[in-house]
């Protein structure tokens, strides 16, 4: 044991240091004195306990009626509102078509597609979200992507669908390729999630669940060429007509949060009169990636609260 004396007035006092402890001996109060520091310390560490206590991050309230979000480097869940209630999903069913093509083998996103008045005429017929893509021109892979997740174009997506399913129809071709959408929600392990369209416009059995859309989207970031599209604010492509010329095809990301939340890298909006106000949503701060998903908001700016919130309280979980 070694003492130190340690000159303050009115006497001196005496640290006593025995395996790394320190207790404050007063000659002339005694042990009282020792008694007296240990509560205080005692104090100041409840009072930080209790402080850490108060500013412990709670949970955000929000309008739409079902939501969920996960770590997505870990696959933590850190916010869910009948994360499992199925739903329609609207145009976040494109991520999805975007997965099913980008996992097609030997795929080539240089191949042109040419397009056809069938997906022109599904359009108008839908009143559907369009890329405007125009009859006759040959559109790469690559390019009906963009088309597909930055306006949201349902004529992009029925292209695709048309290029990557297999029979000898349209009809078959489509149904084969809304299968492979299905088969491989089911090789994910999805069990609330059906889809019965390649775009969200749904013919009753098209649905799937927040976890659901948020694992499918964590699932198609490990793509590189889909987080460059996804994260994409805006593009001009040059497409090869007809005649043979090009013109320029420019398209601009529905998703908002792009430019309007720091560190978001995607991924898809989604609306409609059954599905309301959709957003499967991604950012990545430092080293660490939230990601989830966003059902039924009542309105476009309630959807984009509703996901600031949500995303403040992933990155400060």
């Amino acid at each position: 044991m070694r003492r130190t004396r340690v000159g303050l007035e009115p006497g001196p006092e005496i640290i006593d240091s025995y395996q790394g402890q320190k207790t404050l001996l007063t000659p002339t109060l005694g042990l009282r004195s020792a008694v007296t520091v240990s509560l205080t310390a005692s104090a100041v560490l409840a009072g930080g306990f209790f402080a850490g206590q108060a500013n412990a991050v709670t949970a955000p309230s929000i309008t739409a009626p079902g939501a969920f979000v996960m770590n997505n480097g870990t696959g933590t869940t850190l916010y869910g509102k009948a994360a499992d209630t199925r739903r329609s999903t609207g145009s976040t069913t494109k991520i999805m078509t975007a997965k099913v093509v980008l996992s097609q083998p030997n795929l080539n996103l240089d191949a042109k597609v040419t397009i056809d008045k069938a997906y022109s005429d599904y359009i108008v017929a839908n009143n559907a979200s369009s890329a405007r893509l125009i009859v006759g021109d040959k559109v790469t892979v690559r390019q009906l992507l963009y088309g597909l997740m930055l306006p949201s174009g349902c004529d992009a997506a029925y292209a695709l669908a048309d290029k990557f399913g297999t029979g000898t129809t349209r009809a078959a071709r489509v149904k084969s390729f809304i299968g492979k959408m299905n088969t491989e929600a089911q090789r994910l392990g999805l069990r609330n999630t059906h889809f019965d369209s390649f775009d969200g416009i749904g013919n009753g059995q098209n649905y799937s669940t927040p976890r659901d859309l948020t694992k499918i989207a964590s699932s198609a970031m490990k793509n590189s060429t889909f987080r460059t599209v996804v994260k994409t604010k805006s593009t001009s492509q040059k497409v090869t007509t007809k005649s043979g010329g090009y013109r320029y095809m420019s398209w601009t990301n529905t998703n908002k949060l792009l430019s309007t939340y720091s560190g978001a890298i995607g991924v898809k909006t989604g609306s409609g009169p059954q599905a309301k106000y959709c957003l499967v949503f991604a950012a990545t701060r430092g080293t660490k990636t939230v990601i989830g998903t966003v059902l039924g908001a009542p309105s476009e700016a309630n959807r984009a609260a509703d996901v600031k919130k949500l995303l403040d309280y992933g990155f400060a979980r």
